[in-house]
């Protein structure tokens, strides 16, 4: 069976970044879950929705590691929506090929396991950003800005998400304080 055949068999999508908070479709049904093996981090330039080629932004990726757990969202396709989103997540999140798409085992909350597609950064891109300094994090996200909006926005929403969820993040959370500094330092204060 080919990758799209089995694509077409999946159900289930992680969500560990914007897709928990902008899916961009209508999730069946939506409920916390978590993958080990590999960890949320911002290690993935962005070039294009959260920056640009010339000044870069900074976008979460699950990366993977060994000893990991990483929370998010699952959320289950509907069968009539099933082929229209898998299109509208591959050109959403396979834009310039940094993120490949992998199968799964989720763990959700409710005691279910499940496959479910994510989209996990290809360490070998030329993209990957992996092992940054927070410090170094910060002061991209707020200075970066894309076809989707602010840099900062995307960490703050996604942080605010999930902490709402009760999955905070501290590593999220500690960056969110260092971008605000930062973007009131420069007089930005309207992100």
């Amino acid at each position: 069976m080919d990758g799209f055949e089995r694509m077409r068999k999946i159900d289930w999508v992680f969500g560990y970044g914007s897709l928990i908070w902008d899916p961009g479709f209508a999730p069946a049904e939506a409920v916390r879950a978590w993958t080990t093996g590999y960890a949320r981090s911002f290690c993935l330039r962005s070039i294009q929705h959260r920056g640009t080629r010339t000044r870069p932004g900074l976008v979460l990726g699950l990366d993977e590691q060994p000893d990991a757990e990483c929370g998010g969202l699952a959320l289950r396709i509907a069968d009539h929506d099933h082929d229209e989103v898998l299109a509208y997540l591959r050109a959403r999140e396979l834009v310039t090929d940094a993120y490949q798409e992998a199968i799964l085992p989720l763990r959700l909350e409710d005691g279910r396991r499940v496959e479910g597609l994510a989209y996990v950064m290809r360490r070998d891109h030329v993209q990957y950003a992996g092992g940054l300094s927070l410090a170094e994090q910060a002061r991209i996200i707020a200075h970066a800005h894309g076809g989707r909006g602010p840099n900062a926005e995307y960490l703050f929403n996604t942080a605010a998400h999930l902490t709402q969820i009760g999955l905070g993040d501290a590593t999220l959370d500690h960056l969110t304080g260092e971008v605000r500094k930062l973007l009131e330092r420069d007089g930005n204060r309207s992100t």
